[in-house]
C-alpha cells in the first residue's frame, strides 16, 4: 500500500511545530512513533496533505520520577521499561508496556502518540485514566492540562485542539498492588480486552481502588462504580463480582473480528478478575 502525496515537516522546536499546526489546519497531522498513523495512510483511509515529524524536538523526550512523575510524550514504551526509578515508582507501567505488541513497536511506539489519538484499542489510555494522570497540551495561546478520564470523547475524538501537541503525561506516583492483565487474540494484536486495577488497603480492608478498561467501548472506560464498590471490603470473591458487575454495565462493545458482544463482555470479566484478585494480592 501507498500513501497519498504528502509534504513533510522535521522542525526543530515546538513553536515551529505549532506554527505550522496554524498555518495548514486539519490538513495538519504531527507524527511520533507512526504505529497508529502510517498504517492509516498507507491504507488511504487517512489522507494527511502535511505531515509534521516530532523526533527533533528534544523538550518531548524524557522521563522524570518523584512524587509528581512527568512522562514525556515521545518517550517511548522501551524508555518505560528500561527506566529502573519508573519501574520502582510505577510498576503497572512497565506491566503494561511489555504487553504492548512486540519488542519492535515498543522501540518506536511513543506515550503520546499511544494516548494523544484516541484510539480505543490502545493500552495506554486506560491505564492513564486507571492512575488519574493529566495531560499537558500546548497550544498558540499556551499550556493547559485535561485529565484523561476527561480527554477521550469517541473513537478517534478527543478534546486536543487541532493546533496543539501533546507535550507530557504527569500523575502522581501510585500507592498500593497493581495490575495489567490483557487478554489478546495473537502477539501484536490490539486487546479483546484489558484492565488496569490499583487497589491500596489498610490492614485487610481495601481503602482505595481504581479500574478502567481498554477496547470495549469507543473510548476507554473508567468506571466509579466498579472502583467504589471495592472501597470499605475485603475483596472477596462476592466483592471482586460485585466489582466486575459494575464493570459490565459501564462498558458498550461492538461486535467485530475479536468476537461478538457477549463473548466481549465474558472476555472483560475474566480480565478484570483476575486483575483485581493479583492488584489485590501485591497491596
Amino acid at each position: 500500500m501507498i500513501p497519498a502525496a504528502f509534504d513533510y515537516y522535521r522542525p526543530q522546536d515546538l513553536d515551529g511545530v505549532i506554527s505550522l499546526l496554524q498555518e495548514h489546519g486539519d490538513d495538519a497531522r504531527v507524527i511520533a512513533g507512526g504505529h497508529s498513523l502510517i498504517p492509516l495512510m498507507k491504507l488511504r483511509m487517512a489522507e494527511v496533505p502535511h505531515l509534521i515529524d516530532l523526533q527533533s524536538i528534544t523538550e518531548l523526550f524524557g522521563i522524570e520520577v518523584g512524587s509528581k512523575i512527568r512522562i514525556g510524550a515521545m518517550a517511548t514504551q522501551s524508555d518505560i521499561i528500561n527506566d529502573i526509578s519508573l519501574a520502582s515508582a510505577a510498576p503497572i507501567l512497565k506491566e503494561a508496556s511489555l504487553q504492548i505488541a512486540d519488542p519492535q513497536v515498543r522501540y518506536m511506539g511513543t506515550v503520546g502518540g499511544n494516548v494523544a489519538n484516541g484510539d480505543p484499542g490502545n493500552d495506554m489510555p486506560g491505564l492513564m485514566q486507571c492512575l488519574d494522570a493529566s495531560f499537558l497540551l500546548r497550544g498558540p495561546d499556551g499550556e493547559r492540562e485535561v485529565k484523561a478520564r476527561d480527554f477521550y470523547q469517541g473513537a478517534y475524538m478527543t478534546e486536543r485542539e487541532d493546533d496543539e501537541v501533546l507535550v507530557a503525561v504527569t500523575f502522581d506516583a501510585p500507592k498500593g498492588g497493581y495490575a495489567y492483565e490483557k487478554q489478546k487474540r495473537k502477539i501484536g494484536d490490539y486487546a479483546t480486552a484489558a484492565a488496569a486495577v490499583i487497589i491500596s488497603k489498610d490492614g485487610s480492608v481495601c481503602k482505595g481502588a481504581s479500574i478502567a478498561m481498554t477496547n470495549l467501548s469507543d473510548t476507554p472506560v473508567f468506571c466509579t462504580d466498579a472502583s467504589n464498590s471495592l472501597v470499605g471490603t475485603s475483596v472477596t470473591a462476592d466483592d471482586i463480582k460485585k466489582a466486575v458487575n459494575a464493570m459490565i454495565e459501564a462498558i458498550d462493545p461492538a461486535e467485530d473480528n475479536r468476537g461478538p458482544v457477549e463473548f466481549k463482555k465474558h472476555a472483560a470479566s475474566v480480565v478484570l478478575t483476575r486483575a483485581i484478585k493479583s492488584a489485590w494480592e501485591r497491596a
